[in-house]
């Protein structure tokens, strides 16, 4: 008799482990040829809501670290990245990728972690000033993190773009629970697996698989996400997503991009959308 595959079961990432969706169901992810490839879980709402209680309690933490620390702990992700490239390599090829393209998306992946590894200690003397005011005082403004951003990933380009909308979200201090890519899932949860081996603490990033027309409305609508970042092109789900928004006043961008790898697609104002100016008066004369 012709031997089965044992299907690997990628799980989802919540708090800094790896666990089975609180629903028990699951979808299947296929090979151009219709080859069954992996098991993936279809999150529920319970999922994102423990995800956003996982984010809220390790994200002051996070921010209170400083500039530098973040920066260090992007660039160990690279490395651990470096490391295991050949096993990103052959899962994309698996989904349907070349093998030149999986090569190119992973090391663009590398070098985006490291791009924005270097301005976590800078973007802030980019964006903060020093403001003119008509009073004995000196006028300072300042960004901080918002808090929690839900993210709705890309589906194609699914570490590329990952990578590309959760680096500018960590580094600025923010904690993150994200939907992967649901057409090309499997990296995402591997790519879990080198977060939780890099010094990243448990509840900063966080990730969960399934459909989008079962978890879109709950990533927008959450009382307790600060801000949400959507990739896609959909104009009915865009016109949802910043309606239901409005309900905590809930910071939205839309990438409607396709190509993660141009260069137009990293730059530290992808820093600065996810960041809140504080403004502070001093007296002169203290």
């Amino acid at each position: 008799m012709a031997r089965l595959d044992v299907l690997k079961t990628y799980k989802i990432f919540i708090g800094g482990k790896f666990s089975r969706t609180e629903s028990g169901r699951y979808f299947y992810v296929t090979n151009k040829k219709g080859k069954l490839i992996a098991n993936i879980c279809l999150s529920s709402i319970k999922d994102f809501r423990n995800a956003v209680v996982a984010a809220r309690k390790a994200q002051k933490s996070w921010a209170g670290l400083t500039a530098l620390n973040r920066g260090q702990i992007l660039y160990r992700i690279a490395e651990m990245l470096e490391g295991r490239k050949s096993q990103f390599i052959d899962e994309l090829v698996l989904s349907g990728s070349s093998r030149s393209e999986a090569k190119k998306e992973v090391e663009q992946s590398i070098d985006r972690l490291i791009y924005y590894a270097g301005w976590s200690d800078k973007f802030e003397q980019i964006f903060s000033t020093v403001n003119p005011v008509s009073s004995n005082h000196f006028n300072f403004s300042s960004h901080q993190a918002v808090g929690i951003v839900s993210v709705i990933a890309p589906n194609e380009s699914p570490l590329l773009g990952l990578i590309s909308l959760i680096a500018p979200i960590i580094v600025g201090g923010n904690s993150c629970v994200v939907l992967a890519s649901e057409k090309n899932p499997m990296v995402s949860i591997s790519f879990a697996e080198v977060l939780n081996i890099s010094d990243v603490p448990s509840g900063i990033v966080n990730i969960l698989t399934g459909k989008r027309e079962e978890l879109l409305d709950h990533f927008a609508s959450h009382m307790d996400v600060n801000a949400m970042v959507f990739c896609g092109d959909n104009q009915i789900q865009i016109k949802n997503i910043e309606n239901m928004s409005t309900e905590n006043l809930k910071r939205t961008t839309i990438y409607k991009r396709n190509n993660w790898g141009a260069k137009n697609s990293q730059s530290p104002y992808f820093i600065e959308k996810l960041q809140e100016v504080k403004t502070t008066w001093h007296p002169t004369e203290v």
